[in-house]
């Protein structure tokens, strides 16, 4: 019997390694294609786009892992089938389940492999992610132009932008100050519109500017001169600005700015912060449910509702099914009236005044709680998936007997892709507060387990209700072209012609 488990487990392994460095590769592509335009055409050293990419795939391992102990599993017990191994196994007397337990055990410590990486390590690898990629959007060379201000970071230059567009790159109301010559302010040239390129080795930096003016001061020791021409204007409808970028590197901003977003916490942190959190949004709804102004009654409960547990009194409210609002209206006379109704619509507007000031604060607020306890559930229940996976793809291997990279990917990247969007579309009901959290998060996994559940009980029984088999001579026998045949009745008529 050990020598079966060690078997079965070098099976799986080798399999299972394979997946795994295929999964994330495959996931990877999905992160180079969303921040393609961060990283090209910014002369990153290749050591950066390594560390980035480094970084990345650390992030992908908690989604990467499922997928590739599903493929594992699928192709393990299906090449076992496919070479009438497993059907040898249970034919001395071994049961699927026994079969299937030493790699039970091994996704077990998978599970808490990728909990442990969810958890400690991740979080880690997604600041430094965060501040890396700040860093190369935020400065290189063509990015730290920016709107309004003066932009000193190149040696030897100054350069303001009044507007940037996003879409074309424009840059309008280009001012640039030379200080390269170390004379001070001696040189600056004012451009109504330009563009920023780096050159292709990624040394320089090229702005092309239009209608522009050039000013330059001519200093020279004769004072005659001096006086005469002290400084030189130039007007140009076209003027091409080559600045060098040799020495610009790149700045690292500080990990601790990003260590408070929802994927760089650990659990435990998650979870004082999302304390943290609801206490606050109490404490607006507080402040809102306060400024809002009813009767006296309403005041009076709402005020209680608030009060600290110890000095909450229990009043019960008065019976107002004997009043008649229409009826004691109708008793007043046309003054009264018109000061009700006045006093009503003040009150209203009063109240659609503090609900509207309030209503994006509570739901923004309500929204980044929903992030937090979204990312607090999902290292949880991505490595159960792991062990979930594994119920799956081992019956349903060893029901299809089919192997190697054919039947088996199609059957669980089709899987995969199910789980994947029943997530996302769960996260973002779940954020919008529509169904809560831990449910919506939740329940994928309960429907797969569910699901691999009944693979099990399909495959330890031999069951030929998800045989292929089975399904092939249904169809066969299910012969459609029999109705396009004469009916009996036209038969006999035909023969009696003949």
């Amino acid at each position: 019997m050990n020598k079966l488990n060690s078997y079965i487990i070098k099976s799986f392994i080798g399999p299972f390694l394979l997946t795994f460095f295929v999964s994330v590769f495959v996931l990877l592509m999905q992160f180079l294609w969303k921040y393609l335009d961060d990283m090209v055409g910014k002369g990153l050293e290749t050591a950066i786009i390594i560390e980035l990419i480094s970084y990345a795939s650390m992030s992908l391992v908690p989604m990467a892992l499922p997928l590739a102990v599903l493929l594992a599993s699928i192709m393990t017990f299906g090449n076992l089938g496919e070479r009438f191994e497993l059907l040898a196994i249970k034919a001395s007397g071994v049961s699927l389940l026994k079969i299937m337990r030493p790699l039970v055990y091994v996704n077990v410590l998978i599970t808490l492999f990728a909990f442990f990486l969810a958890d400690q390590a991740i979080p880690v690898t997604n600041a430094k992610f965060q501040a890396l990629l700040w860093s190369v959007k935020e400065q290189r060379p063509e990015m730290i132009i920016k709107e309004g201000i003066f932009s000193n970071e190149i040696d030897g230059y100054s350069i303001k932008v009044r507007e940037r567009e996003n879409n074309s790159k424009l840059l309008k109301g280009l001012m640039i100050y030379d200080h390269t010559g170390q004379k001070g302010n001696n040189s600056v040239i004012i451009a109504d519109s330009g563009y920023v390129n780096m050159s292709d080795d990624k040394q320089y930096m090229i702005l092309d500017l239009y209608s522009g003016i050039s000013y330059n001061d001519v200093r020279t020791e004769n004072r005659k001169s001096k006086d005469k021409k002290p400084f030189r204007r130039e007007t140009f409808k076209y003027q091409k600005v080559v600045i060098s970028v040799k020495d610009f590197n790149l700045k690292r901003a500080n990990e601790d700015y990003f260590k408070d977003n929802y994927l760089t916490l650990k659990n435990k942190a998650l979870a004082a912060t999302i304390d943290t959190l609801n206490n606050k949004y109490k404490s607006r709804e507080k402040v809102m449910s306060k400024g809002l102004k009813y009767n006296e009654i309403l005041d009076a409960v709402v005020s209680n509702a608030y009060a600290p547990d110890t000095m909450q009194v229990e009043k019960p409210l008065p019976d107002t099914s004997q009043f008649h609002i229409d009826t004691i209206y109708a008793s007043l006379n046309q003054s009264l009236k018109k000061v009700v109704l006045n006093t009503a619509q003040r009150i209203t507007q009063q109240n659609q005044r503090v609900l509207l000031q309030y209503q994006s604060d509570l739901y923004n607020r309500m929204v980044w709680i929903n992030k937090h306890l979204i990312a607090w559930h999902k290292k949880y229940s991505l490595s159960f998936a792991c062990l979930m996976f594994f119920f799956i793809g081992a019956p349903l291997g060893a029901i299809i007997r089919k192997g190697g990279f054919g039947m088996p990917v199609v059957v669980s990247i089709l899987l995969f892709i199910t789980y994947y969007l029943s997530i996302v579309i769960g996260e973002k009901v779940a954020r919008e507060g529509v169904w809560r959290v831990d449910m919506v998060v939740w329940l994928p996994s309960f429907v797969f387990l569910v699901i691999g559940m009944i693979l099990t009980h399909q495959a330890v029984t031999d069951s030929l209700l998800l045989n292929k088999e089975t399904y092939n001579r249904l169809i066969k026998s299910i012969n459609i072209f029999r109705f396009l045949k004469p009916s009996g009745k036209h038969n006999d008529e035909d023969t009696v012609l003949k």
